[in-house]
């Protein structure tokens, strides 16, 4: 007696194969489109934190020149001033995206210098700059040329002042800012523009600094993704030395 058993070698048909190829290139592209969704994200995020630690490190710098503003060690008071670039010395244009720091200070080997810290942003490269005098002269490591950059991609740079005050008149001031625009409240509405300041010959005794940055403009895609970082911090400068001049 023989026994048949039922043929199990029937094959794959072309169009399974077809199927089963489309199906597996779907889960494929998928898991792809996943993958460089993230990892764009991770970029973007990356791009994110660098440009806030950067201008966060930047803005450290900057408060820290202004805070020497008017340190004299009891010589002849120093001062805070607007500024023009460094070199420009044809034209006595007061920016709102520049400021001229003075201070006398000892160098390593205790002599005392007369410094002069001039901090802006370069119109033409968008970079913010800083060039240190010592007694007229260039200090020593610096160049006119090619200041160092403390930041790049810099699209904004703002200084206002708080003022106590005119200049020459002690009796209009208190030691502290004023109301300026006399609603009860010291904000930021307070903080006027260099040129005002200069025109009334007020007496600033603080700074507010505005610094926008942008991503670097190497990654198109994550240029568009991340939106410019924008940090704002306010000085009130301590020493009392601290006067405006033309």
């Amino acid at each position: 007696m023989r026994i048949y058993l039922p043929s199990s070698n029937r094959g794959v048909s072309l169009i399974e194969l077809l199927i089963a190829f489309v199906i597996g290139a779907m889960i494929i592209a998928g898991i792809y489109k996943v993958f460089i969704a993230q990892s764009k994200a991770y970029t973007v995020q990356d791009q994110v934190v660098e440009v806030q630690q950067s201008i966060r490190s930047a803005m450290e710098i900057l408060l820290r020149d202004i805070r020497k503003a008017g340190y004299d060690s009891n010589q002849t008071p120093s001062k805070l001033f607007t500024a023009i670039f460094p070199g420009d010395s044809t034209t006595n244009t007061v920016k709102s995206d520049a400021i001229t720091v003075q201070y006398r200070d000892k160098d390593k080997d205790g002599n005392l210098h007369l410094y002069t810290k001039v901090i802006y942003r370069d119109p033409n490269d968008a970079k913010l700059k800083a060039m240190l005098y010592q007694d007229g002269p260039p200090a020593p490591g610096y160049d006119p040329l090619n200041p160092p950059v403390l930041l790049d991609n810099v699209s904004g740079l703002t200084f206002t002042y708080g003022v106590d005050g005119r200049i020459d008149f002690p009796e209009t001031q208190d030691g502290a800012i004023d109301d300026f625009n006399n609603d009860g409240v010291i904000d930021a509405n307070d903080y006027i523009p260099a040129a005002t300041v200069n025109g009334a010959n007020l007496n600033p005794i603080a700074v507010r600094v505005s610094l926008t940055a942008n991503p670097s403009p190497t990654n198109a895609d994550v240029k568009q993704m991340v939106q410019p970082r924008t940090l704002t911090s306010s000085i009130t400068v301590r020493n009392l030395c601290l006067f405006k001049t033309n």
